[in-house]
């Protein structure tokens, strides 16, 4: 890792040589100033990543110092030296962005130890940026996988509002892909790298809905022994994403509904109104215009709300998509490995109604890439209520492989079954196939098939 670039901002000269030699003998790159604007001239058109300055200094004190470089460069950490009777300066300089003080005299490790931590905080945050930008490049347009005209529909919509402040409200069944979609709206942003935040409403206890979203004061209720920041709040700056908003209680959409608006809200148990600047994308898979009419949900909130609504189609409506989002989780499930699916499994995949959708679908792929065991995929290794989700192999199915081979793959489809939901217990696999145990055994033989229906 680079060392650190220090800046030493000092008028004593005895002070400013003796730190600038004790900095460089612990390892640092420094340079010095004895005049502060000279220093700033050095900010504007050098690397540098700590500056220590005295506050009281001829020409330019180190408030002023400190304001301007934050202007110039925000990332670049102060450290403000002072007597013991300007303390209060000091402080005041914490308040405008400066990473501490120390005050005069001081030990040499007293100023190592702050330089220290500041170089470790330097490294989070480029650990914290290299995971966001790992992070990001999992969530651009591309991660809206397939070609029908459905998806296409929904990533020029993506492209439309995803520079923009603008609400999001996103329907679709379960397993279509809703959390997919927000991070995308959010990691395709200008707000990017600001933070993400996720409430599930559905998952939050109705009489600590109000805290999670809107903070609450130290002794606002019983057990509220310090202040805490609300899902809002944190998501300043950023994006907040509410997973099915139609579980929201009634009596706080109003609450809600004057967040969105004004972008202003109390914590519980407080008087201070808190301000932010907040994205927010809702998802649900209700129907809030039916909700609306039953008077389950505010029929303004759902207008704030569906300022730019995105429908995802469920699975079974884009099924020529299928194909494509297989060989796209072949390739997340098992890096380096070449997957192949048989036509036929492919063409059983597409017909399937999916009532789980997308996710649904990577669960059985997965599935089917530890069945495999390397080699392809076939027929034999496709769960039974797909392979015949009315109990007749469809007909989709056939006409790949002469009819023998096609019985094979169901036989052996069914052993499977039967041998993982009876445990390996091959009596009863045995009673749930409706043969004597010699026979299973046979077949169970004769296909190479273990007892928990592996080969």
């Amino acid at each position: 890792m680079a060392r650190l670039k220090v800046f030493v901002v000092e008028d004593e000269e005895i002070l400013r040589v003796t730190l600038t030699d004790d900095l460089q003998d612990a390892g640092y790159e420094v340079e010095a100033f004895a005049d502060p604007r000279k220093a700033l001239q050095a900010v504007e058109t050098s690397p540098v990543d700590v500056i220590i300055s005295d506050i009281k200094m001829p020409g330019m004190d180190g408030l002023e110092l400190l304001t301007r470089i934050k202007a110039i460069k925000p990332e670049t950490q102060v450290v403000l030296m002072t007597a013991y009777g300007s303390v209060e300066s000091a402080v005041e300089a914490m308040k405008k962005g400066a990473y501490d003080y120390i005050t005069k005299p001081f030990n040499i490790d007293e100023m190592l130890l702050r330089l220290e931590r500041i170089k470790e905080l330097r490294t989070v945050k480029q650990e914290n940026r290299r995971l966001r930008t790992q992070i990001a490049s999992r969530y651009t347009l591309e991660a809206l996988v397939g070609k029908s005209s459905a998806i296409q529909q929904t990533r020029q919509l993506v492209q439309t509002v995803a520079e923009t402040p603008t609400t999001v409200l996103i329907t679709g069944e379960t397993g279509t892909g809703k959390e997919l979609l927000a991070n995308i709206l959010h990691y395709t942003s200008d707000r990017r790298d600001k933070p993400l935040i996720k409430v599930s409403c559905a998952m939050l206890a109705r009489d600590v809905f109000e805290s999670e979203l809107f903070g609450h004061e130290k002794g606002a209720f019983t057990g509220a022994t310090q202040q805490k920041p609300g899902r809002f709040e944190l998501a300043d700056g950023g994006t907040l994403y509410l997973d099915d908003v139609d579980d929201i209680p009634l009596e706080l959409q109003v609450k809600l509904l004057r967040a969105l608006e004004e972008q202003e809200f109390e914590r519980v148990g407080g008087t201070r109104t808190i301000r932010v600047d907040v994205r927010v994308v809702a998802s649900t898979k209700a129907d809030l215009k039916k909700l609306v009419a039953e008077g389950r949900f505010r029929e303004d909130l759902y207008y704030r709300l569906n300022v730019f609504p995105i429908h995802l189609a469920p699975l079974r409506e884009r099924r020529e998509d299928i194909p494509l989002l297989v060989e796209h989780f072949c390739r997340e499930l098992a890096p380096g490995r070449t997957v192949h699916f048989r036509p036929e499994v492919l063409e059983c995949l597409s017909n399937y109604a999916w009532p789980g959708n997308v996710r649904e679908l990577r669960n059985v792929v997965e599935r089917l890439i530890l069945l495999s065991k390397d080699r392809e995929v076939d027929l034999s290794h496709v769960p039974i209520e797909i392979l015949q989700p009315n109990g007749v192999a469809p007909e989709v199915c056939l006409g790949q492989k002469p009819l023998n081979a096609m019985l094979e793959d169901i036989e052996v489809n069914l052993l499977r079954q039967a041998l993982q939901m009876s445990g390996g217990n091959q009596t009863r696999a045995a009673e749930m196939l409706g043969i004597p145990p010699s026979t299973l055994r046979t077949k169970m033989s004769k296909y190479g098939l273990k007892e928990d229906g592996r080969n």
